[in-house]
C-alpha cells in the first residue's frame, strides 16, 4: 500500500524536462511512479495543481533559529524541503565557552535566543549531539563558519595567524569535516572574517577539499571592488581545488550597476578552466544584514560591543563620520550603496523597538538630530546589534544574474521572531522567483526556474536523493497552485506566508497544509560523505 497518492498532477521533475499529467506515489519516505492499482492511505487530487520537487534553499541561516516553529514555517511555507546552513562566515560551532559572549553578539543578526547547551558545543561532533534532538519540519546541511573558526582561535584580533594558529584552525575544521559538515564559509565583510588575508581562507579551504566540500562566500566587496572580490573568491577556487559558492551575489550601489557583465564573466571563463563555481541569489533588489555593516571593520577589533562604546567618544565618532561620508574609503560601504541614509531601513532594535520599521533620515527626523547621530545612537542605545535592509540593487542586475546558467535559489534568510520585522526575502524568496521571473517577467519557463530551486542546487550542494522526482528518490514533494501562487511577504509586513502554496511534504511526511504546520516532522540533518569524511 502506498502511503500517499497524488493524482493528476503536471509533475515538473526538476531537470528541465517539460512538464506532463501524472500519477506520482509516495512509500516508505521514497518516490515511486509504481502507482497502478495499488491502494493508498491517502489520495490527493492535483488536478490543475504542479507537483515538484521540494525547493533546497542554498542559502539558509537557519541553523541559528534550529527548531523553532517560526523557522520552520518560513521555510516550508514556501516550499523549501532542504536547506543549506552556517553561510557568511557564522555557524553555531566550533564554540569557545570562555568567548561566549563574543559568539552570541557575533550571530545576533540571526537569533534573538541561544540554548542553554551552547557552551558544550565545542565541535561539530558535540553539537549534532544537540541538533539531532530537536525537531525538525526541513532537512539541513550544515557549512562551519571561517569567523566561528578565527574568533575560536584568534578573538577579534586583526592580524595574521602565525603558523600554530593556522593549524589550530585547520584542526577545528578538519574535526568539522570528518564529522560531515558540507564545507566551510566565509563573511569577509564581517569581522573576525574579514580580518583574513586570502592565503589564510585558501589554506582553509584546502582542508575543505580533501573532503570534496564547498567553499561559500559573502564576498569582501559587493559594490566598487565588487570584480576584484570574484576574482579573490576564483583564486582561493583556483589554488586550493575546492568547489566554491559566491553568496547572494549583487552589485550595490548605483554607480555599480552593470557590472554584473563582467563579474559573469570571470566566472564562466574559471568554470571554462575547470574551477567549480555556483552563484545564489535572492530574487529583491534589498538586501538585509546588521546595521552594524555601515561601520567600517577597524572599528570592531575589539568586539562589537566594544565598538558601539567608541561611538561614545566625539572625537572617533568625527574620524567615522568623514569615512562614511567619503565613498573612497575602502570598505564596502552600506551607507554609501544605498545612495544615503534614506536607503538604510531599520528593521529591528532589541532596545529601541521605536525606530523599527522606519528609513534611518526618517527616524533622525523624528528625533530632531542628523541621519549619522542617529546611527551612531542606535548602535550604541542597542549594544551595535540590530538589522537594517539596505536598497541598493538594479533590476537589470538581480534577472541577468539569475538568468546565468551555474545560478541558485537562496534565501539568506534571517526571521528571529515571528512577531519581528525581517525582509521579505524570509518567508517569500522561493515563491517570488516563480512570480517575479516567470509569471511576471516571463524570463524562464517554470521548468527553468524549479531546476535552479531543484536538481541544480542538490547537485552543487552534493545532496543524494534529493531535487528530481525519480523513482526511489526522497519524497520531498511540493504542490502548488500557479495561478493562486503570490509572495505576499513585503518590507512593511515581512513574516507571512505565501498563497497558493498548498501541500509540502518532507520525506513522505506532510509537513505544511493550507497555510500551516502540520505538526509533523519529516527532516532530517544531512551529513556530507566526501573523501576522508565519516
Amino acid at each position: 500500500m502506498l502511503d500517499i497518492l497524488i493524482q493528476n498532477g503536471s509533475i515538473i521533475d526538476g531537470t528541465g524536462k517539460k512538464a506532463y499529467t501524472g500519477n506520482i506515489g509516495v512509500t516508505g519516505g521514497k518516490i515511486t511512479f509504481h502507482t497502478d492499482n495499488e491502494p493508498a492511505a491517502r489520495v490527493i487530487n492535483a488536478s490543475g495543481k504542479i507537483v515538484c520537487p521540494g525547493f533546497i534553499d542554498f542559502h539558509s541561516h537557519g541553523d541559528m533559529v534550529l527548531g523553532q516553529d517560526f523557522a520552520k514555517l518560513c521555510k516550508v511555507s514556501q516550499g523549501i524541503t532542504t536547506e543549506i546552513a552556517g553561510q557568511c562566515g557564522s555557524s553555531m560551532f566550533p564554540v569557545r565557552p570562555e568567548k561566549l559572549d563574543l559568539y552570541q553578539t557575533l550571530l545576533s543578526v540571526g537569533t534573538a535566543t541561544y540554548p542553554d547547551d551552547m557552551p558544550n558545543w565545542t565541535t561539530f561532533a558535540r553539537y549534532l549531539e544537540y541538533a539531532k534532538q530537536i525537531p525538525i519540519a526541513a532537512n539541513i546541511k550544515f557549512l562551519v563558519g571561517h569567523g566561528s573558526l578565527r574568533l575560536a582561535v584568534m578573538g577579534y584580533e586583526c592580524r595574521k595567524p602565525t603558523n600554530e594558529e593556522l593549524e589550530q584552525m585547520k584542526t577545528l575544521l578538519r574535526e568539522c569535516m570528518e564529522n560531515g559538515a558540507l564545507g566551510m564559509s566565509s563573511g569577509l565583510i564581517y569581522t573576525p572574517s574579514a580580518y583574513a588575508e586570502t592565503e589564510e581562507l585558501i589554506e582553509l579551504a584546502k582542508v575543505v577539499a580533501e573532503y570534496e566540500g564547498l567553499y561559500a562566500t559573502h564576498m569582501r566587496n559587493e559594490s566598487y571592488d565588487v570584480v576584484n572580490s570574484v576574482k579573490e573568491a576564483i583564486e582561493i577556487g583556483r589554488k586550493s581545488g575546492v568547489r566554491v559558492s559566491i553568496s547572494h551575489h549583487k552589485i550595490c550601489g548605483k554607480q555599480n550597476w552593470g557590472l554584473s557583465e563582467e563579474t559573469l564573466k570571470l566566472v564562466q571563463n574559471a568554470i571554462a578552466e575547470g574551477i567549480r563555481i555556483t552563484l545564489d541569489q535572492y530574487p529583491y533588489t534589498a538586501s538585509m544584514t546588521h546595521l552594524n555593516a555601515c561601520i567600517p571593520p577597524w572599528y570592531f577589533t575589539e568586539g562589537i560591543p566594544a565598538m558601539a562604546e567608541k561611538l561614545k567618544d566625539p572625537v572617533i565618532r568625527k574620524k567615522l563620520k568623514a569615512e562614511i561620508d567619503d565613498p573612497k574609503t575602502p570598505f564596502d560601504n552600506y551607507v554609501q550603496n544605498c545612495g544615503g541614509y534614506t536607503g538604510v531601513f531599520i528593521s529591528s532594535c532589541p532596545v529601541t523597538h521605536e525606530a523599527e520599521g522606519m528609513f534611518l533620515n526618517d527616524y533622525a527626523a523624528q528625533k530632531g538630530i542628523d541621519p549619522f547621530d542617529a546611527l551612531c545612537e542606535l548602535l550604541v542605545i542597542n549594544g551595535g546589534v540590530g538589522t537594517a535592509i539596505y536598497h541598493c540593487m538594479s533590476e537589470d542586475d538581480l534577472s541577468q544574474i539569475f538568468t546565468f546558467p551555474h545560478t541558485v535559489v537562496g534565501t539568506d534568510g534571517i526571521c528571529r521572531a515571528m512577531e519581528e520585522k525581517a525582509h521579505p526575502r524570509s518567508f517569500g524568496t522561493f515563491v517570488r522567483a516563480i512570480c517575479h521571473f516567470h509569471k511576471e517577467k516571463n524570463l524562464m519557463p517554470l521548468e527553468d526556474v524549479i531546476q535552479k530551486m531543484t536538481s541544480l542546487p542538490a547537485s552543487r550542494a552534493m545532496l543524494s536523493n534529493k531535487g528530481i522526482l525519480a523513482e526511489g528518490y526522497d519524497a520531498d514533494i511540493n504542490i502548488f497552485d500557479l495561478e493562486q501562487l503570490e509572495d505576499t511577504p513585503n518590507y512593511v509586513h515581512s513574516n507571512q506566508v505565501c498563497k497558493g502554496m498548498e501541500t509540502v511534504i518532507v520525506n513522505g511526511v506532510v509537513v505544511y497544509e493550507n497555510g500551516s504546520l502540520t505538526g509533523e516532522h519529516g527532516g532530517k540533518i544531512l551529513l556530507h560523505h566526501g573523501e576522508n569524511a565519516k
